[in-house]
């Protein structure tokens, strides 16, 4: 099998287990209504929040796949997929009862599964960690406050350097012939997740519909959101996540498990769930000569970088979206470097050549609506995000499957 099906392979059959994935991180409660003086009424104006389509009536707040402000997308009878060749943009219904290759069979008891740890004490890009004060699960930066004229910054005052122990998991197919370099996919977020992605991979391999590949799945530092290692790590809009997976991961495993890893971009692909979905698309878009393929389940792609980073205010919803807070300096992509640009708002991916990056991502219509109150900054929205990188992707020309679920 080639190393272009290696990607639409694993979207297939990871299109049946997107919910138990998603569900894998804590969920943010998500927050049912607009705050007071939010502008919902002139996009050309700062914070503008679009809530076409928006049902603030449910609990959480529903979204119309159909909402013509949307791209156009193919919608399907519920219980079906797209074809695993298909670009563009797809609607599915909720009826997905799990595939059956997400079931362990006897095969993965052949597989060898190596587990190491990681310290921060021994990392040179990711020590020392941070490390936010909370009784509660994210109540930091549900009362932190904002920046005055300037709700996209978020200001943590409980947050401060620490330590992080993670776990890196490794799953080596039956069949891999020792001293060959292999295809892997790197994921993001590991935990209960790892059973499921390991058993699919297992049986795609066992159908001959996969190559022998192996997955890393890598636990993330700690935490979520500004203020943490794990919004450190996914949400930076930069290459470092990337650099630090090369670096200091990749040779571990390659000495744990006791395999050599492939250098082709093409036969590498990067996963995550939330802000390791950001994190896994930035993988691919600073390091194109380290990932093509990237693999996502609504993936974070909002303003909810932090530090603050004046430069790209916007953090993630850049990707996609001009960003339309207070004037400051800006950045655009040339020759693939981020680089000052004298145009406001410039969105990265429009204003950069269409790199080599196949993606699959979704996103689903109950997905958050502004977790937190206090940052009305109209780029917290996780469905329109994912809705408008289809359309900067559809018109840069890139191959990218879209699922709203």
């Amino acid at each position: 099998m080639t190393a272009t099906r290696l990607c639409v392979r694993v979207c297939a059959a990871a299109i049946s287990i997107a919910a138990p994935f998603a569900a894998a991180a804590p969920p943010l409660a998500a927050n049912a209504a607009l705050s007071s003086g939010a502008n919902t009424t002139d996009p050309a104006a700062p914070f503008y929040i679009d809530t076409s389509g928006l049902d603030l009536q449910t609990s959480p707040p529903t979204r119309d796949p159909l909402n013509p402000l949307y791209p156009r997308a193919t919608e399907l009878p519920d219980g079906a997929v797209p074809a695993i060749d298909s670009n563009g943009n797809f609607i599915i219904g909720p009826t997905h009862p799990p595939a059956a290759q997400t079931t362990a069979g006897p095969g993965l008891k052949e597989a060898g599964i190596i587990s190491f740890t990681m310290t921060s004490a021994d990392s040179v890009i990711y020590h020392p960690a941070l490390v936010r004060d909370e009784q509660k699960f994210n109540e930091a930066i549900r009362s932190a406050p904002t920046v005055p004229g300037d709700p996209s910054n978020l200001l943590i005052n409980t947050s401060h350097a620490g330590t992080w122990t993670r776990t890196v998991s490794v799953y080596v197919p039956h069949g891999y012939v020792r001293s060959s370099r292999a295809p892997f996919i790197v994921s993001g977020d590991s935990g209960e997740t790892d059973a499921i992605l390991f058993a699919t991979l297992d049986n795609l391999i066992a159908q001959h519909r996969l190559p022998p590949l192996i997955a890393i799945s890598i636990g993330n530092g700690g935490q979520d959101a500004q203020g943490s290692q794990r919004g450190h790590e996914y949400d930076t809009v930069s290459g470092t996540y990337a650099e630090w997976v090369e670096s200091e991961v990749l040779p571990l495993v390659e000495q744990h498990a006791q395999v050599l890893l492939t250098r082709d971009p093409d036969a590498r692909m990067a996963m995550g769930f939330s802000s390791s979905g950001a994190a896994a698309f930035s993988m691919a878009w600073f390091h194109p000569e380290l990932y093509h393929r990237v693999l996502a389940y609504s993936p974070t792609m909002i303003n909810q970088q932090w530090p603050h980073n004046p430069a790209l205010p916007g953090g993630a919803w850049e990707y996609h979206s001009a960003w339309t807070g207070p004037a400051g300096p800006n950045l655009t992509v040339k020759a693939g470097v981020l680089t000052p640009s004298e145009a406001p708002g410039t969105p990265l991916i429009p204003s950069a050549p269409t790199k080599p990056i196949r993606y699959w991502f979704e996103m689903g219509d109950q997905d958050l609506f502004y977790p937190n109150p206090t940052i009305p900054d109209g780029m917290h929205d996780w469905t329109m995000s994912a809705e408008l990188m289809a359309k900067v992707l559809a018109a840069k020309s890139y191959h990218y499957q879209f699922l709203f679920a």
